[in-house]
């Protein structure tokens, strides 16, 4: 068992990632902070990862981010905008026997750069993480613990450096460039998370750090037609040797007979691992998406078939309308 445990903690090096990544915007870039078509927003998101004949990966996150000082900051200019927020996020896996804890704080600063119909923003974030790995030991067993009758969790599992991981505290940074005009709305950013390579391991080992990670993204919003959106993103993003990318689109249609409604429907493509439906649906404030992953991998072929599903719940708030066309996700 202890070297399933070692595998886990292996395969769980890297960041959890969700399909819904574009609901998910303070684990992508913290100067995505108040990047929103509100003044505050709050998100929960819920992914529930291969279940089967086990449920090995289940991640969870609430988060908060808000425009602050927009009329109080001394020396601000008039249509900068300076954010705040922060998240907590959950990672179980082997059914919960590896278990993550992840908070982090956020603050960003966009800056206009032109006036008139089509704005030009440019932005930085940066963000704290406190993070801390550890292991349920009720849930497995070791070799020392057995009696020749069965196992004995009472008794030591001979494995003491597995329980002594430390939390640990990195930093995260990011660059975002915006344009948008009455009709439509590009972003384009990178971010880096863990810059300073805090250590993390269960085995005292120095040379054990948490890598860092890399994301590039872009995501573009227009109107169709008066009823219609269509939004496009992507994303690319890597550390130590997991590196992927997703990209796909969806399609939000204000339905005729109450324009407080918006539904959404569109695909994703997660690079040699899956394809990704996605509904939603908006009703003034608030935004409900449900993804599927459709195993495009390996892991398809298995007798018991992987199912992957994924939640997400926006809720916003706002004394006006901000100069941003109505995307779902902001």
């Amino acid at each position: 068992m202890y070297v399933f445990v070692l595998i886990a903690i292996q395969s769980k090096a890297q960041d959890p990632n969700f399909s819904q990544f574009f609901s998910s915007p303070l684990n992508i870039n913290p100067a995505l902070t108040a990047n929103i078509n509100a003044d505050w927003r709050a998100i929960a998101n819920f992914r529930d990862q291969w279940i089967g004949p086990a449920s090995p990966y289940v991640t969870g996150t609430v988060s908060y981010d808000a425009k602050m000082f927009q009329k109080k900051f001394p020396g601000m200019e008039e249509g900068n905008i300076f954010g705040l927020g922060g998240m907590l996020m959950y990672d179980k896996a082997m059914g919960g026997v590896v278990k993550s804890t992840y908070a982090s704080m956020n603050v960003s600063y966009r800056v206009k750069l032109t006036n008139g119909d089509t704005k030009h923003m440019i932005g930085a974030g940066f963000g704290t993480i406190y993070g801390h790995r550890r292991i349920d030991f009720g849930g497995i067993d070791f070799e020392e613990q057995f009696t020749g009758y069965g196992f004995n969790t009472n008794l030591p599992t001979g494995e003491s450096s597995l329980s002594s991981m430390k939390p640990y505290f990195s930093v995260s940074s990011g660059l975002l460039y915006s344009i948008t005009s009455q009709n439509s709305n590009f972003d384009i950013g990178v971010s880096a998370f863990h810059v300073n390579k805090p250590k993390q391991t269960f085995l005292k080992d120095e040379k054990q750090y948490l890598p860092i990670r890399k994301v590039a993204h872009a995501n573009f919003e227009t109107f169709l037609s008066s009823s219609v959106v269509l939004s496009i993103n992507a994303i690319y993003q890597s550390q130590k040797t997991a590196k992927y990318y997703s990209i796909g689109g969806a399609l939000g249609y204000y339905l005729p007979t109450n324009e407080d409604f918006m539904l959404n429907a569109g695909l994703w493509y997660w690079s040699r691992n899956a394809f990704i439906p996605y509904v939603g649906i908006s009703y003034k404030d608030y935004q409900f998406g449900l993804s599927y992953d459709v195993t495009a991998n390996k892991l398809n072929q298995a007798a018991d078939k992987p199912n992957t599903w994924e939640l997400s719940l926006i809720v916003r708030g706002r004394n006006k309308p901000s100069f941003v066309i109505p995307c779902p996700w902001k």
